[in-house]
Order: structure tokens, then C-alpha cells, then sequence
């Protein structure tokens, strides 16, 4: 925790980092040897949370890491090890890092990838799983909180829902949902 400047702690925010490769043809084997290597190494950092591989889908041969650090000096300290340099000697020949070019709908931070090289669930499997997660929560507020709230104006009752539905998907519901339906998300991981 670092201080404020009232002497308050401000609490450190986890950082999450996306690196891509476009693997050389005919290298993906080796490169999916060094991808577990530098993840492995990688779990040994201090701070480090979880690495998430992707691996390409259709004719494509790039392969997205998404690497998520306690903080941000965790992840400054990763990078500028001896040990992620020589991770980083040993990819050469096996594919060069691009920056990408993401297209994601924004609901694949709610859900727990297997620490195995997995495609993105699709996004049908997303919707479904986000469905569950939300209908017994918007029973209960409907049966339970709602009619407290018949007296605020519109926008306010409105806002309620949402303000507390959100915060519990994403922290609680959807991490929990993506684990239990883990081998229906992620076939063959």
C-alpha cells in the first residue's frame, strides 16, 4: 500500500497486460514449449496472478498472453528481470511480438480461463453463463428490494439494480459461474 498525500492508504490496483505473437509456421510446437516455460518462470515472480493463453483461431498464427500482476511494480519488476530477458532470447526465431488489434465484446474479464493455452468461450457460451448469473439475482431484487425503492424518481430506482448487480458479477458471481462451468466454456482444457 503506498500513502496519500492526507495519510490515508490507497489501496494498489491489480494490472492486467495483454502480449501477442505471430509465431513463425511450422514453430507453434515450439513456441507452445517456450509459452509454458516463460509462464511457469512468470509464477514465480512476486506479484504475478495468472497468465491466460490464447491460441489462434482460423488461419490466424498469433498467440495472446494475458498476464495479470498484483500491482503495477510487480509487474515492473517482472519486466525488467534477467530471468524475463532470457525468456525473451530464447522466443526468438520462434515467432515476433506485435502489438494487437483486440475485438472483444467486454465480457471475457468476467470469466476465469483455464491457466492452459484456450481459446476465448464463444460468445453465445458468454451470454448463456451471464443470463445465469444475472435471472436470480433480478428475482430477488424484483421480490425483495424493489418495491422500497417505488418512491425514488425514475433514474434513481433505476440506477439501484445495476449499481449492486454489477459489482457482484464481477467480483463474485461470474469468476464463480466460469470455474463451475469451466469444461462446457472451455472444451478440451
Amino acid at each position: 500500500m503506498a500513502g496519500t498525500n492526507d495519510g490515508a492508504p490507497q489501496r494498489q490496483e491489480a494490472v492486467t497486460v495483454v502480449f501477442t505473437w505471430e509465431v513463425t509456421p511450422g514453430k507453434e510446437a515450439e513456441f507452445e514449449e517456450w509459452a509454458h516455460g516463460v509462464e511457469a518462470a512468470a509464477a514465480a515472480s512476486p506479484g504475478q496472478q495468472g497468465v491466460t493463453w490464447l491460441r489462434p483461431e482460423g488461419e490466424s498464427r498469433r498467440y495472446h498472453a494475458v498476464v495479470r500482476f498484483a500491482d503495477t511494480g510487480s509487474l515492473q519488476r517482472w519486466m525488467a528481470s534477467p530471468e524475463r530477458a532470457a525468456w525473451q532470447e530464447r522466443v526468438k526465431g520462434l515467432g515476433r511480438s506485435v502489438r494487437p488489434q483486440p475485438a472483444t465484446t467486454g465480457l471475457e474479464t468476467w470469466f476465469d480461463v483455464p491457466r492452459l493455452v484456450a481459446r476465448p468461450p464463444a460468445r453465445w457460451k458468454m451470454s448463456l453463463t451471464t443470463v445465469l448469473g444475472v435471472y436470480p439475482f433480478a428475482l430477488l431484487y424484483d421480490g425483495a428490494f424493489a418495491e422500497y425503492f417505488l418512491a425514488w424518481p425514475l433514474p434513481a430506482r433505476t440506477a439501484v439494480f445495476p449499481l449492486f448487480l454489477a459489482q457482484l458479477l464481477t467480483y463474485a458471481v461470474m469468476p464463480w459461474l466460469s470455474r463451475v462451468l469451466r469444461r462446457w466454456l472451455y472444451p478440451g482444457s
